[in-house]
């Protein structure tokens, strides 16, 4: 089936979502906003204790519950210490690529609610300074942020309210090309939500209802593992929306969705996975099927947990994973054609 929504409601509403800062355990922007989002649509937002935020959409048969999570967590950073010299030391929030930081802006947010703006640089950072400005490894030992801000000491740096444990995000540099192509950072996962929204607001504008009464899950700590962990207990089916990869022995790309067939831990349902497969080969659905090995996904979070169901996985798939992304907006309509074949059809 054509499923007629607007494509370009993708790329809005993953803009709106990608200026949000929302680094791992960092929800207290992003929350409201996707409240908002949903409000427009009509729907609620209710919030479990991890901050994880749920759109309940009423099924044809309310007797099933199935749940499509899209993290809204991004990798990023933590002030680690503050040098003598005002230079901020960091600790990563999940699997940072230091190498793609290296002249990006990035944001301190302080627990009082001030953000100021710094540069993220190695501490070799100038090539006429430093004999090893080209070949010093970049990990956190080697990295800082320089705030945006006259500082010369750690006081100075803890005069602003500046503290230990204060979130960093990254800035994500989206852009869109007049042929398709998105660049960003944070595509994962936040385009899979942008997704979802499409979703349901698709579903809106046309008077439908998902087959099985369905859960929109927008979880926060998947980056580290956590985020799908907790899944209320009538849930039976767990579909995770997360980037697919491009690399060799992959056949996936950027005009495609990817469907994950097992990731670093374990193969995904037997069944639903087969299911997915069948609804993109009858809907004409630009598709491939991968298998991923560094890689895991809040489907694979829940079955670890112990949940009691059956756990799938699919994605748009992109370039450059945790660093400045691009995929295509093909693979992102392919990606909500798939989502709205498996909330809608046999």
């Amino acid at each position: 089936m054509k499923y007629t929504y607007d494509p370009q409601d993708i790329l809005r509403y993953f803009e709106t979502l990608v200026n949000v800062p929302s680094p791992v355990g960092y929800y207290v922007q992003m929350n409201p906003v996707i409240s908002r989002l949903a409000e427009e649509l009509g729907e609620t937002v209710w919030f479990d204790h991890k901050s994880t935020a749920y759109i309940t959409a009423d099924g044809m048969d309310n007797s099933k519950t199935v749940l499509v999570g899209a993290h809204l967590d991004t990798v990023g950073m933590v002030v680690r210490c503050i040098d003598a010299d005002g230079m901020i030391r960091v600790r990563q929030l999940g699997g940072i690529s230091y190498n793609s930081l290296e002249g990006e802006t990035v944001t301190v947010h302080t627990r009082d609610g001030r953000a100021y703006t710094g540069l993220m640089a190695c501490q070799s950072h100038s090539v006429h300074v430093f004999d090893d400005a080209r070949t010093l490894e970049r990990n956190e030992n080697t990295m800082m942020v320089i705030l945006d801000q006259p500082v010369a000491s750690k006081a100075d740096v803890n005069a602003l309210g500046i503290r230990h444990g204060d979130m960093i995000s990254v800035d994500p540099r989206c852009q869109v090309t007049p042929n398709g192509y998105l660049k960003s950072r944070f595509i994962d996962d936040k385009a899979a939500a942008a997704c979802c929204l499409t979703a349901l607001k698709y579903m809106k504008q046309q008077g439908l209802k998902p087959r099985y009464r369905t859960l929109f899950a927008f979880p926060f700590c998947e980056e580290i593992g956590l985020g799908g962990t907790y899944v209320p207990a009538e849930v039976s089916e767990y579909v995770a929306m997360d980037i697919g990869l491009i690399g060799p022995g992959y056949d996936g790309n950027e005009r495609k969705v990817t469907i994950c067939a097992k990731d670093a831990a374990t193969p995904y349902d037997y069944e639903l996975t087969s299911r997915l497969i069948a609804l993109a080969e009858k809907n004409g659905i630009d598709h491939a099927v991968d298998i991923f090995y560094r890689y895991g996904t809040d489907a694979n979070a829940a079955l670890k947990a112990g949940n009691n169901l059956r756990a799938a996985a699919f994605g748009m798939a992109v370039y450059c994973s945790h660093g400045l992304e691009r995929t295509h907006l093909d693979g992102l309509t392919a990606t909500c054609d798939l989502l709205l074949s498996y909330l809608l059809e046999e």
